[in-house]
C-alpha cells in the first residue's frame, strides 16, 4: 500500500512513481491511496486549499509555519491539538488500512506516516511502515517512531536522520523516486518535434509545479522582452501552468502574440519529453520536480523559492552545482542570458546534474522493502536496470 497526501503534487508523484515501477507484476497486489480521500471536507481544505493559498498567496507566513514547527517540542499544546485533530479525521482511514490489510505500507507523506504509528504502537498494526522523504530537506513531522525505514534523497538527509536518532540500520539513500520514464532514452529532436518545437534553437521550459503556483505569466513577459545579441528572436519558452486553469488562459494570451516564440501548457503527463529536448529549467525548487530534473540530466534556473522546504531544496541544488538562483525577474533575465550565451557553463551545470540524479530511486525502494518481506510470502525480485548514458544533446553544446 503507497500512502500519499494531496497536498501539492510531489508526494502523490512519488507514490505514482513506485506503483509504476511494480506495475506488471501478476504476484504483487499494489494500490496508491490519497489519504485526503478519507477524511472530512474541512480537514482536507486544512491540509490541502490552506496548504496551497498560504504557499502561494502568504509563503512568508508559510515559512514561518514550517520553522515553527519544525522546532515543537512533541508536547507541547498546539502539537497535541493538532495530533487530537488527525485523530478525529483519520478514523475511516484507519479502518480502510486495517480492512485492506497489507503487507507493507510504503508513505511519501508524513500524515499517514504519524497515524499509523499510533496504530502500531496500540497494536491495531503489524505490517512495516516505511516513509520516503520527498525533499532534500529534512522537517521533524517526517520522523516518527515505529516505522520499518526511511528512504532518504541524499547522504546529507540520512546524516541528519541519524543525528535525530534514527538507527541508520533504518536509513537507506535512495534518491526521491520519479516515474520510470525519466530513467528513457529520450531523444532531443525526437522530443521536440512531438511539441512542435524547433531543435536547432535554445528551448526553456518553465514550470509552476503541479498547482500552477506562481505569477509564470509575469515571468514569461519578462523574458520574452529580453533584447540584444539575436536573443529576442532565437530562444523558445515552453510555460507549464500544472492544473491552474486561470493561469494557462493568461498564458494562452500571450503566446496568440508570440506564436514561434511561446508554447503554453496545463498540466501534462509527457514532462519527462519536455525536460529532455529543453536546454534549461526554470522551476521552483520543489522535491519531485527537482528529482525529475536531475534524473533526466537538465540544468535549473531556481525562482522564487518558497520559504521551508523549498528553499532548502534550492540550497541543495546550488551547494551541488546544478542549479542558479534568480531572486527576482531581473536576476532571471540576466541569468538566462548569461547561460544561453556561454554554452559552458550551462554543460558544467548539466554534468553536475547527470552526476546526481537518481532516476532509479523507485526500484531502489521497491526493492528494498520486497526485501524484507517474508519469503514465504511470495516477495518478487524486482529486474535490474542498466543507467544509459546521456544522449541529449543540446543546440548549444553542439554549437
Amino acid at each position: 500500500m503507497l500512502l500519499s497526501v494531496s497536498a501539492g503534487a510531489g508526494h502523490t508523484r512519488a507514490a505514482e512513481a513506485l506503483k509504476a515501477y511494480a506495475t506488471g507484476y501478476p504476484d504483487i497486489d499494489i494500490v496508491h491511496w490519497d489519504a485526503m480521500a478519507y477524511v472530512s471536507a474541512g480537514f482536507r481544505a486544512i491540509y490541502t486549499d490552506f496548504y496551497l493559498h498560504l504557499v502561494n498567496r502568504h509563503p512568508t507566513v508559510w515559512g514561518y509555519v514550517y520553522q515553527k514547527s519544525d522546532c515543537a517540542h512533541p508536547d507541547a499544546t498546539m502539537q497535541k491539538l493538532r495530533r487530537m485533530m488527525e485523530r478525529v479525521s483519520t478514523r475511516k482511514l484507519r479502518a480502510a488500512v486495517n480492512h485492506y490489510a497489507p503487507d507493507a505500507i510504503i508513505c511519501t507523506h508524513f500524515l499517514p506516516a504519524e497515524m499509523l504509528s499510533r496504530e502500531i504502537s496500540n497494536q491495531r498494526l503489524a505490517c512495516p511502515v516505511w516513509v520516503q522523504v520527498t525533499d532534500f530537506d529534512l522537517h521533524s513531522m517526517w520522523l516518527q517512531p515505529q516505522m520499518k525505514g526511511y528512504f532518504a534523497a541524499s547522504e546529507e538527509i540520512a546524516f541528519r536522520m541519524r543525528a535525530k536518532a534514527i538507527p541508520a540500520t533504518s536509513i537507506y539513500v535512495t534518491g526521491i523516486p520519479v516515474m520510470p520514464a525519466f530513467s528513457q532514452e529520450l531523444r532531443r529532436a525526437t522530443c521536440a518535434a512531438r511539441f512542435g518545437l524547433d531543435p536547432l534553437r535554445p528551448i526553456v521550459l518553465l514550470m509552476s509545479g503541479g498547482a500552477g503556483i506562481g505569477e509564470l505569466d509575469k515571468t514569461v513577459e519578462s523574458l520574452l522582452a529580453i533584447k540584444g545579441n539575436g536573443l529576442e528572436r532565437d530562444f523558445q519558452l515552453v510555460a507549464l501552468a500544472g492544473k491552474n486553469i486561470e493561469l494557462l488562459n493568461s498564458l494562452q494570451q500571450i503566446a496568440a502574440r508570440h506564436p514561434q516564440r511561446l508554447k503554453a501548457c496545463g498540466f501534462s503527463h509527457e514532462v519527462e519529453k519536455l525536460m529532455a529536448c529543453a536546454d534549461l529549467v526554470i522551476t521552483k525548487p520543489g522535491g519531485l520536480t527537482t528529482s525529475e530534473c536531475l534524473a533526466i540530466g537538465v540544468p535549473m534556473i531556481i525562482h522564487s523559492p518558497i520559504p521551508g522546504q523549498e528553499e532548502r531544496n534550492a540550497d541543495y541544488l546550488l551547494e551541488q552545482g546544478a542549479a542558479l538562483k534568480a531572486v527576482d525577474l531581473t536576476a532571471l533575465s540576466y541569468r538566462l542570458q548569461m547561460l544561453l550565451q556561454q554554452p559552458h557553463l550551462l554543460a558544467q551545470l548539466r554534468q553536475r546534474c547527470h552526476a546526481l540524479g537518481r532516476p532509479h530511486a523507485g526500484l531502489a525502494v521497491l526493492s528494498i522493502v520486497f526485501s524484507h518481506l517474508d519469503r514465504q510470502q511470495g516477495a518478487p525480485v524486482l529486474p535490474t536496470f542498466t543507467l544509459l548514458p546521456p544522449v541529449q544533446t543540446s543546440c548549444l553544446q553542439a554549437h
